[in-house]
C-alpha cells in the first residue's frame, strides 16, 4: 500500500490576514515535501515494504526490491542484509559500511521507499512526540493523540487530518478543537485510517495589559486563534476591584505605525447590552480608573 504522507500548510492558516494559494496542479506544496520526507525519516521499515537501493555509478548494485518476510533484504554482493527496524537513514549506513568494507570505495548510497505495506500514521505539530506510529486495530482521532503524548501547550484550536483517496487526490478534515473536547461533540472523534497525516498547528500566544482598579493587574494571555475581548481580559484579571469607574474605561493601543491611540469605553454599557464587546489586539492596555465619588 503506498503513502502519500502530504501536509498542507495549515499550521499558518489559523493566522489573520494570510491569504492562502492553491498549488498548481501537479505542484507540490512545501510543506507537503517536507511532511514526506519527515514521515520516511521516521519510519522503521518492515517486511513487505518496497525499497529502491541506488549506488551512484554502481549500476549493477541499484535495484528495487522487496523486504522479505525475514525483515531482509537479498543484494549482489552482499547477500542477505537485515533491515527490519531500521529508518531509511539506518538502511543507507548499513549499506554504505557493508559495501565499503569490501566492495566500493566510499559508496554513495541512497534509499527511497516506494510502497509501505506496514499501517502507519504520522502525527506532527504541537503534540508532546511527533512521529510516526503504527496503526493496529481500528483507532481514533484521540487514541493517536494519546500514542503522541497528547497536546502540547502551543496546539491550535483546530487539527487537520490529510487523507488520500482512491483516486490519488489528498482531502483536508478539518477538526474543531473546542467542539470536540469542551462541548463533548465525539462525531468529532473520527476513526484513523492507514496513511492518515494527523497536523497539530502551533498557535501563537498573545498578550494585552489589565491595569488599575482590577483584582489581579498585570498581563493576560491568550491564544491567538481564539483571542480575547475586553470582558475576558477584565475577567481573566480576576475582575473589577472595589472603587472601579466601569464608565471610563480607557484602552491603549498602537497602530502599524508605533502612534498611540485612546479608545474610551462604557463597561456597563457592554454589560447590558446595549453595546458590543471588545475584541482587543496584542498589546493592547486597558485601565480601568478609580472612582472618587
Amino acid at each position: 500500500m503506498k503513502i502519500a504522507a502530504i501536509v498542507l500548510a495549515v499550521a499558518l492558516a489559523a493566522a489573520p490576514g494570510r491569504a492562502q494559494v492553491p498549488p498548481a496542479p501537479g505542484q507540490v506544496p512545501a510543506a507537503a515535501q517536507e511532511a514526506r520526507d519527515t514521515l520516511a525519516r521516521a519510519y522503521r521499515i518492515g517486511p513487505g515494504d518496497l525499497l529502491e537501493v541506488k549506488v551512484f555509478e554502481v549500476d549493477q548494485l541499484s535495484q528495487t526490491v522487496r523486504v522479505s518476510e525475514d525483515g531482509s533484504l537479498t543484494l549482489p554482493l552482499l547477500g542477505r542484509v537485515a533491515v527490519e527496524g531500521l529508518t531509511q537513514e539506518g538502511v543507507v549506513q548499513k549499506l554504505t559500511g557493508l559495501l565499503s568494507a569490501k566492495y566500493v570505495k566510499n559508496p554513495q548510497v541512497t534509499i527511497f521507499i516506494k510502497e509501505y505495506k506496514n499501517q502507519q500514521v504520522a502525527v506532527i505539530g504541537a503534540v508532546v512526540k511527533a512521529g510516526s506510529y503504527e496503526l493496529v486495530g481500528r483507532k481514533n482521532l484521540l487514541q493517536i493523540i494519546s500514542m503522541a503524548g497528547g497536546f502540547a501547550e502551543t496546539a491550535g484550536n483546530e487539527v487537520f487530518i490529510l487523507r488520500e483517496g482512491q483516486d490519488g487526490r489528498t482531502k483536508t478534515i478539518s477538526i474543531d478543537l473546542k467542539d470536540l473536547l469542551v462541548n463533548g461533540n465525539q462525531a468529532l472523534n473520527v476513526p484513523v485510517e492507514p496513511n492518515d497525516v494527523i497536523n497539530v498547528p502551533v498557535d501563537r500566544e498573545i498578550k494585552v495589559f489589565v491595569m488599575g482598579r482590577v483584582t489581579r493587574p498585570g498581563a493576560v494571555a491568550s491564544k491567538l486563534t481564539a483571542g480575547i475581548t475586553l470582558l475576558q481580559a477584565i475577567a481573566d484579571a480576576g475582575g473589577l476591584a472595589e472603587g472601579a469607574k466601569r464608565g471610563a474605561i480607557t484602552i491603549t493601543r498602537k497602530d502599524a505605525a508605533g502612534k498611540e491611540q485612546k479608545i474610551k469605553v462604557n463597561l456597563g454599557d457592554i454589560l447590558k447590552g446595549r453595546k458590543k464587546d471588545i475584541k482587543l489586539q496584542e498589546g493592547d492596555v486597558v485601565f480601568v480608573p478609580e472612582s472618587f465619588w
